[in-house]
């Protein structure tokens, strides 16, 4: 496993984003799933894991996400159907 991740969740396709990193996905994806963290992904009820990236170094991870925190909407949302075109849930897949 991946000493760090980014990661955006979404309350369904093309909807609303959150754009976050975590040295432990599981737990950080299981999270926002529950709603156990008041905030933005609690509000929007942003639950659907759907972009992951793994990174050697959670340093690297922070930094990358920093960078893409930046980014226009339309390049994240490329970025997700790059690699999960159907929005699928990537939530299963992490278990």
């Amino acid at each position: 496993m991946a000493a760090g991740w980014v990661y955006m969740t979404t309350n369904r396709p093309n909807g609303t984003l959150y754009l976050g990193v975590t040295d432990n996905l599981p737990r950080r994806a299981w999270e926002h799933r529950s709603g156990v963290a008041d905030g933005f992904t609690k509000r929007y009820a942003l639950k659907r894991l759907v972009y992951v990236e793994a990174h050697d170094d959670i340093r690297a991870a922070r930094q990358r996400e920093r960078n893409m925190k930046h980014w226009s909407r339309a390049w994240k949302v490329r970025l997700i159907l790059d690699q999960n075109p159907s929005w699928a849930d990537l939530y299963d897949q992490l278990l």
